[in-house]
């Protein structure tokens, strides 16, 4: 990097901040901060679901699957992203829009104690919340990894300013800053990445190789396969069905997103974009990773840093700056969203279970708990981030594939079943067995019986596994022991009717029902 690849990444910095600055004109209450007070139209709140569910993870761990698998980066990732948020557009993203203006609830998590119990939402809110700080450290460390290939700078020193600058902007600016940071983050991605396809297919022009050519190289052998090495058929269906979850709202910051759009149609309408977005843009992004056996040799034996010795091998300085840029707009967006769902879920569920004071903030103070929550959780991701690489968490994709998506079938599919009539009579009891036998489920997959295996048990299977046993679970308690009350029939109605299609009511601060159910239990 030189002079102006520095002015163009530390002016990317600074419009950050002056949005989270303006942004912070528009945020007066929790409501406001956690889901934009239902005023944010579909398109921003469609570019906004896509941008968050990228990272820097896809520039260094896919890069690697994609340097060495070729197409079934694509196959097994994006393609399933896509197809899942399509289907949730109409099975999903109504609904959790419903929570807000039917139920008035700020957090995706804080309907579950009146769908099943607080217990139920104790569960879910703690283990979820666990499960992002390690899910956004590995962002961190992606993120870190990259900016030292450029810069030189150590993966502490990267970690400490991405996430010092995330936090400043999301911090301040809530949902509104994330969604127009995601908005320009999403600009910054679209030149960027077209920079490296042209420059990409430029240099392969001069090395004389066409894109059919290409294909038929040596170093390409097997890599126009779909499905190979551990992302088989069995991985790619497994990654499909979590993926429906987990970009629904299992993972709560995508939830958000549907929550923050005025009506159950305009939810609906940003699902569709984000789906389209999903199934046509990665496309334009992996062709590079797929051709880069052709340009360089990765270093590292996962090829991880083949994107980025790619760009500084092909890109001029200011496009290098720029696409660096882009590295960074994908993980601070995913960060940021990641931050300020789960301050919405200790703020709105947690908090007033643990402290009397809690259920007694005001607007001005409940505020105040948010962006608090907002810094904790940042600094506690970038302090899991510095362990990333450690024979705990092993490498960036791991932890991606394996840890985040493995874990979060357990914890999403009470959340996201308990939308949908069919499984009204699943209540605590199958939504916390199916929570606790999926985590176990998970335990013994990866590690009791997979160290009596050689080899270890396969990558699909262990994501596979946790997932399909909490699903069996919820729905066979559900059958063998119903405990679909009236008090529980009446909230999964609420969330399944309409209104009379009058735009949705901001959610009120602080969340009653909370105290209403902790107050009663005292």
């Amino acid at each position: 990097m030189n002079s102006l690849d520095w002015a163009v990444l530390i002016g990317y910095f600074g419009v950050m901040v002056a949005i989270g600055v303006w942004s912070h004109k528009r945020v007066d209450n929790v409501s406001d901060f956690f889901t934009a007070g239902g005023k944010m139209p579909w398109w921003l709140s469609g570019i906004s679901h896509h941008m968050s569910g990228y990272s820097a993870v896809m520039f260094t761990g896919y890069a690697g699957i994609a340097y060495t698998y070729g197409v079934t980066s694509f196959v097994t990732w994006s393609f399933p992203i896509a197809l899942g948020i399509a289907i949730g557009s109409k099975l999903f993203a109504p609904r959790i829009n419903r929570l807000r203006s039917r139920l008035h609830v700020a957090s995706p998590l804080e309907y579950l104690k009146n769908r099943y119990d607080l217990r139920t939402q104790q569960a879910l809110a703690w283990s979820g919340m666990l499960l992002k700080i390690v899910d956004v450290g590995a962002k961190w460390a992606a993120i870190a990894t990259l900016l030292s290939v450029f810069t030189g700078v150590s993966l502490n020193q990267g970690i400490l300013i991405t996430g010092t600058i995330t936090a400043v902007y999301c911090t301040i600016g809530g949902l509104w800053a994330d969604a127009l940071t995601e908005l320009g983050q999403f600009v910054i991605q679209l030149l960027a990445g077209v920079a490296m396809f042209i420059a990409v297919v430029m240099e392969l022009n001069d090395k004389g190789i066409g894109f059919l050519d290409a294909w038929d190289r040596p170093e390409l052998q097997g890599h126009g396969e779909p499905l190979v090495g551990p992302y088989g058929t069995v991985f790619l269906l497994a990654f499909l069905f979590i993926k429906l979850f987990e970009y629904n709202g299992g993972m709560l910051n995508q939830a958000q997103r549907y929550m923050a759009t005025a009506t159950p149609r305009e939810a609906e309408r940003s699902a569709r974009l984000s789906a389209v977005l999903w199934l046509v843009w990665p496309v334009v992004l992996f062709f590079p990773m797929w051709m880069s056996p052709l340009l360089v040799e990765s270093q590292k034996a996962d090829g991880s840093d083949s994107y980025g010795l790619m760009t500084e091998q092909l890109l001029p300085h200011g496009l290098l700056g720029l696409v660096i840029v882009g590295f960074f707009s994908h993980t601070m967006a995913m960060c940021s969203s990641d931050a300020n769902a789960i301050a919405a879920v200790f703020t709105r569920d947690v908090a007033p279970v643990l402290s009397k004071q809690a259920r007694a903030w005001g607007e001005r103070s409940g505020l105040i708990a948010a962006r608090v929550t907002t810094v904790v959780f940042l600094g506690l991701s970038m302090a899991v981030a510095t362990q990333v690489n450690s024979p705990t968490f092993k490498d960036i994709i791991t932890v991606v594939i394996k840890w985040v998506a493995g874990l979060m079938g357990p914890i999403a599919i009470p959340m996201m079943l308990g939308l949908l009539r069919p499984f009204r009579r699943s209540g605590p009891t199958a939504a916390l067995t199916s929570w606790s036998v999926g985590l176990l489920a998970f335990w013994l997959v990866n590690y009791p019986i997979s160290w009596q295996i050689e080899g270890g048990v396969p990558l699909q299977y262990q994501v596979s596994i946790p997932l399909a046993v909490s699903l069996v679970l919820y729905i066979v308690i559900g059958f063998i022991k119903p405990e679909d009350t009236p008090e529980r029939l009446a909230v999964v109605e609420r969330i399944n009717t309409d209104d009379d299609g009058t735009a949705a009511a901001a959610v009120p601060a602080p969340a009653g029902p909370v105290e209403d159910v902790v107050r009663a239990k005292d």
